[in-house]
């Protein structure tokens, strides 16, 4: 079973120092123009690590990703009347073939 897992975003003074920041949790960017550090971490130690990454002296400072707080499944999505009139007539085409009829197209 995965375990759950928290973003991060931390900022730093120097890359190269940030390379540290691996025992914490799993790197997933590192910008060098914005000297930032993109990680994942433990969701169920999430508070003792922020603590213990905010303390480092190349940590500038530390935010929190509110990712996992947006609202992924969509109730109200209408779907898209050219798409669907586009699977209509493909799905009748498919079946003319079947059904060995000659479909004569422009």
């Amino acid at each position: 079973m995965r375990e759950r897992r928290v973003g991060l975003a931390v900022y730093v003074k120097s890359l190269k120092a940030a390379r540290n920041l691996r025992k914490f949790g799993n790197i997933h960017y590192m910008s060098r123009r914005l000297n930032y550090v993109s990680m994942y971490i433990a969701a169920d130690t999430f508070e003792q690590t922020v603590e213990r990454i905010a303390r480092l002296d190349f940590v500038t400072r530390v935010e929190h990703s509110h990712r996992h707080e947006i609202k992924t499944v969509y109730d109200n999505a209408k779907p898209d009347k050219a798409k669907e009139f586009d699977y209509k007539m493909e799905e009748n085409q498919i079946l003319s073939i079947a059904r060995g009829e000659q479909h004569n197209s422009l």
